[in-house]
């Protein structure tokens, strides 16, 4: 099996080293992600400037890796169009992102974004995120992504569908059941101080907090309250079916 890994936090993160460490004792590893921090990219792809890449390697152990100047999905489009074009994974693994990626935060997340770009090409893909902004240890993360990637490659997903995976900052003998769930409501209440740079220019600082909303208790959010695995299936096509009829009879 050959797993290609990525994420949003860059090629130092800890959270993909965790995930290296792991997913190798089953696979062979490629590891093609972003040369810093590119969190809340969304999809977001290069266009108007070159995409530089070269060797990088991680120390302890010595993991070599592709660095790649760009966005989580520059990272998947690239392996798959131009360094892998005949050596393509069998399933492509995103995270461990610092941090929890829960309900319609996946709409800017540039770690579930990649695991998308992989669906786009027809492989298996899975998002890993763990609850907690602060350092924790992403061990008991790794050993979740470990039995998903080998239920994923003995199951299989519908098309343009990938597994957005949310795990609680919790030890492993703390953790609860791996529950599948839908996506819940998380809105920010975001601030914009404004300030001036040293040359009296202005700009403003964006910052925010979680706004809680009501849950469903099958929701995301709710599950990785109580200590639980989530486990989300996602897919994007985006269309709203229930109001084509009524959009239609506007007579546009």
């Amino acid at each position: 099996m050959h797993i290609l890994l990525t994420n949003d936090d860059g090629i130092n993160a800890p959270g993909i080293k965790a995930l290296w460490l792991e997913l190798s004792q089953i696979a062979r590893i490629t590891v093609i992600a972003p040369d810093s921090e590119k969190s809340a990219s969304s999809q977001a792809i290069t266009v108007h400037h070159p995409i530089w890449i070269d060797k990088h390697c991680i120390n302890t152990p010595a993991i070599c890796a592709w660095r790649v100047g760009g966005t989580p999905t520059d990272c998947v489009k690239v392996a798959l169009e131009a360094l892998l074009t005949d050596d393509h994974p069998d399933i492509i693994v995103s995270g461990i992102n610092q941090g929890s990626n829960l309900g319609t935060d996946v709409l800017y997340s540039g770690t579930v974004s990649a695991a998308i770009e992989g669906a786009l090409h027809g492989l298996p893909a899975v998002a890993m995120s763990l609850d907690s902004w602060q350092p924790f240890d992403f061990e008991p993360a790794a050993k979740i992504a470990r039995k998903i990637v080998e239920k994923m490659i003995s199951k299989s997903l519908p098309p343009n569908t990938l597994l957005n995976v949310n795990v609680p900052a919790l030890g492993e003998g703390q953790l609860r059941e791996i529950v599948v769930t839908k996506l819940g409501v998380r809105s920010y209440e975001n601030t914009f101080e404004r300030r001036q740079d040293p040359r009296g220019r202005t700009y403003y600082w964006m910052s925010g907090r979680v706004s809680e909303s009501e849950n469903d208790p099958d929701s995301d959010i709710v599950a990785v309250k109580s200590g639980k695995v989530s486990v989300t299936p996602i897919h994007f096509d985006l269309t709203n079916y229930g109001i084509i009829k009524a959009i239609e009879d506007w007579e546009l």
